[in-house]
């Protein structure tokens, strides 16, 4: 299991699910979101995840003219869990307090969208564009 929360505290939540993978994406809208080379994110099934408190707190923007969408904590503005997908939810993976330990990137996704100051130094497997492609 793992629990995770805002900078704040508003919002918290929980993971019933092991979690090892981290999914680091190189793409210009998460690097415009969180300031940095991309976002890294752990990738769980909806059934796993459950917001334990300050879903009140939550708000969401949606990128014009592309199918995605940033949802973030109105108290503070950290970055929370979203998903655009039916099946699974998309967790920073920054936002983790407990559940850590066996987490590593295991994969860079868009890849060939990456700044060109961005040196990927791990050995996660990169991916031109979206994981299996």
């Amino acid at each position: 299991m793992a629990k995770g929360q805002c900078n704040c505290g508003a919002v918290s939540f929980s993971v019933q699910e092991k979690l090892t993978d981290v999914y680091m994406c190189h793409c210009s809208i998460c690097r415009r979101w969180s300031g940095h080379s991309g976002m890294a994110v752990v990738v769980v099934p909806n059934e796993a995840f459950q917001w334990t408190s300050g879903e009140a707190c939550i708000s969401q923007w949606k990128k014009p003219d592309a199918d995605w969408m940033s949802y973030f904590c109105r108290v503070c503005g950290s970055a929370l869990p979203g998903s655009n997908d039916p099946d699974r939810m998309f967790v920073p993976a920054g936002l983790l307090t407990e559940g850590t330990e066996n987490l590593r990137v295991a994969h860079h996704i868009w890849v060939g969208s990456k700044a060109p100051w961005d040196t990927i130094c791990d050995d996660g497997r990169q991916h031109q564009e979206a994981f299996g492609q």
